[in-house]
């Protein structure tokens, strides 16, 4: 027997808590500042007319950001997905959804609702449950309900091994669940995305997942945040505490997630996450071979004051981006992709 829907709320607005004092970070870096760009003092295009569009499930993005999984309690869930929608729309990115286990199983909605294509009639949205809940009852229904619930292009299925083995209530058997997620390729084929949750892919697991057919890989990679430690942070004191505390630094780098990932699914989309910080950031990962960049920490604040706060935080990082193609010499995504680099990258 699972959580019930009080406890699963419950969780989730400890996450956000978590989240907000820096419990989650960890003691690896992403490695994105081992990525060095060659300045070009004569770049010779202009830095007005540079194309930073890129495409995700075959939708056309205006830049190539996607405000990554996050989610709370109902005090406040409800406010950050509709400023996050709100945002998407005005700035045409990508926006994914939090866990939506809570709103499958509860009335609580947290937000997770049609009115979010209403706020974002145009964005690309991706619904979001657990992988490892489809060995544990869940099925094609479930995953079509979540897409129809927010009317999204798509669906993540997450990978968190590490929270759940840490969470006091977590999933800990995950025998069948590559099975489960080849069943759910075949059902929605051209739709399923799947991510880590901060430790990052792995190339051998990048290539099964390739195998399977799923149309994007989200790399979520160590440098960002540590769930496990946000899970000991909820059992402050506690057994589970304890038990994460070593695992600090565990994880696949970002830097290195990536890399591998777009070496190993050369023809799948690579979303590289996991401690974004800035354009600069973003323009390292897509070097590194990301397709589209995603953030979630970083852009929380802003979504807890204003739809307006969240449009200038990415606005700002486009910015940077664009800085980064013009100083590389860039004149879209596919050149900065090739930029020459200082030197050799050791990740």
């Amino acid at each position: 027997m699972g959580p019930s829907g009080d406890a699963l709320v419950r969780r989730k607005d400890e996450h956000i808590d978590h989240v907000l004092a820096g419990k989650g970070q960890g003691a690896v870096a992403s490695g994105l500042d081992m990525v060095r760009f060659v300045h070009n003092g004569l770049p010779e295009i202009d830095h007005d007319a540079i194309d930073t569009t890129a495409t995700l499930l075959g939708r056309s993005l205006r830049s190539p950001f996607l405000i990554s999984s996050m989610t709370g309690g109902p005090s406040r869930a409800v406010d950050i997905n509709a400023r996050l929608a709100e945002a998407a729309q005005a700035l045409g990115i990508a926006l994914a959804v939090g866990s939506q286990r809570v709103a499958l199983e509860s009335r609580a909605d947290l937000g997770l609702s049609v009115d979010l294509r209403r706020r974002a009639p145009d964005a690309v949205i991706l619904a979001n449950l657990g992988a490892v809940q489809f060995v544990k009852g869940y099925g094609l229904d479930q995953a079509r309900q979540a897409m129809e619930m927010i009317g999204a292009d798509g669906l993540i299925l997450h990978l968190n091994p590490l929270q759940e083995a840490v969470q006091v209530e977590g999933d800990r058997d995950w025998r069948g669940v590559g099975a489960a997620i080849a069943a759910i390729c075949a059902a929605f084929p051209g739709r399923l995305v799947v991510k880590e949750t901060g430790a990052g892919l792995s190339r051998d697991v990048a290539r099964r997942l390739a195998d399977m057919g799923v149309a994007a890989l989200d790399v979520a990679g160590a440098g960002g945040t540590n769930w496990g430690l946000i899970e000991g942070a909820r059992a402050a004191g506690g057994r589970a505490e304890a038990v994460v505390a070593p695992f600090s630094a565990w994880g696949v780098p970002t830097a290195r997630a990536i890399a591998e990932a777009a070496a190993a699914a050369p023809g799948l989309t690579v979303i590289g996450s996991g401690g974004i910080r800035d354009g600069l950031d973003a323009a390292r990962a897509i070097r590194l071979g990301a397709h589209v960049v995603g953030q979630a920490a970083g852009v929380l604040e802003a979504a807890l004051v204003s739809t307006e706060a969240v449009v200038n935080h990415f606005e700002v990082l486009n910015a940077q981006l664009r800085l980064a193609c013009f100083c590389t010499g860039s004149a879209d995504l596919a050149a900065l992709a090739q930029a020459p680099l200082l030197d050799d990258i050791r990740l």
